[in-house]
């Protein structure tokens, strides 16, 4: 498994013991790649090396040039490793349980050469966290209906496989190298299809990451996210378009036909839609380990509206530089 690390010293004393101490039956190598860190990641890796030997440590000491982002660090990662499954995950993340890195092991089968896995969020009693957490399942609602329907596009670099074999015959992230972000979505929006991308969604293969604690810190997050969407395939920018557009314009149509139609033809359809997300959603909560968000399931369905108001935006600005 692959971690970039820029400047992560407190996540890395907090969370590569649950890396090292995994259930799994064979071997496996963690690689850490140390990229330009001007913090305490140099000493902190080297005592985790005199413990654990599978730890291969790739220190960077010299910027990519015209490559921003994660994309440099990662190739370098993924091309040091021994072995044909890569999983990746972030610094910040921690496996949700000792079974991580098996359950996601489970998710290959012939042909199959990516496995999509879900990155969830802790637990806060927030408002913001709630909202963090939602959109977090929304998304991941929507790339492995994606997957399941055989129009994979995305998944999150928090908890991502795919074998070394496709990256490298897809000579890596050379077509999108020009871009700061991407390295997870972007790659598997080029390589994925119907037949060779499979899903993960047990409990215990999910990985567990802190969110964003104030209003600003997680609007620039997805403000950052959302700029690469732009370069997904023109057949998945299509169907997220009319999903996105369907939330957006719901409520507005609904109001407009209860006022110059029957009113209650409007209120059985609406209710209708309303009940179908309903038991939709508490399924999937369920499964994703997110049921305590169904109760506030009006709630959100209302703030998709404002969702798409906030962050449409996103879509035309220039992504930024860097990654840390």
């Amino acid at each position: 498994m692959i971690i970039c690390a820029k400047n992560e010293a407190n996540n890395l004393v907090k969370n590569l013991p649950g890396i090292f101490f995994q259930s799994y039956r064979t071997t496996h190598e963690v690689i850490v790649v140390n990229d330009n860190s001007e913090d305490e990641s140099k000493y902190i890796l080297e005592e985790f090396q005199k413990r654990f030997k599978n730890l291969n440590v790739i220190p960077l000491t010299q910027e990519a040039i015209m490559i921003p982002g994660k994309k440099f660090p990662l190739s370098m990662g993924i091309k040091s490793t021994r072995y044909e499954v890569v999983l990746l995950t972030d610094a910040d993340c921690i496996p949700a349980s000792d079974l991580w890195i098996q359950k996601m092991q489970e998710g290959y089968a012939p042909g199959i050469d990516i496995v999509l896995g879900y990155g969830a969020y802790y637990k806060k009693n927030s408002l913001l966290n709630k909202l963090i957490r939602f959109e977090t399942f929304h998304t991941a609602l929507q790339y492995f209906s994606f997957a399941l329907a055989g129009k994979p596009y995305m998944g999150v670099g928090r908890n991502l496989s795919y074998k070394r074999d496709i990256f490298i015959r897809n000579k890596g992230f050379s077509s999108i190298n020009h871009i700061p972000g991407g390295d997870d979505d972007l790659f598997i929006n080029k390589v994925a299809n119907g037949n060779n991308t499979a899903i993960v969604i047990d409990k215990d293969a999910h990985t567990l990451s802190e969110p964003k604690t104030t209003w600003g810190d997680w609007l620039k997050q997805k403000n950052r996210h959302y700029t690469t969407s732009k370069y997904y395939k023109p057949v998945h920018k299509r169907l997220l378009g009319l999903y996105n557009l369907s939330n957006f314009l719901v409520y507005p149509l609904a109001i407009f036909a209860a006022i110059f139609f029957n009113w209650w033809i409007v209120l059985l359809i609406f209710l209708a839609r309303l009940g179908l997300i309903s038991f939709i959603w508490k399924k999937a909560m369920s499964q994703l380990n997110e049921a305590d968000l169904w109760s506030y399931f009006l709630l959100f369905d209302i703030w998709m509206m404002v969702y798409y108001i906030v962050f449409t935006p996103a879509l035309f600005k220039k992504p930024s530089k860097k990654w840390r």
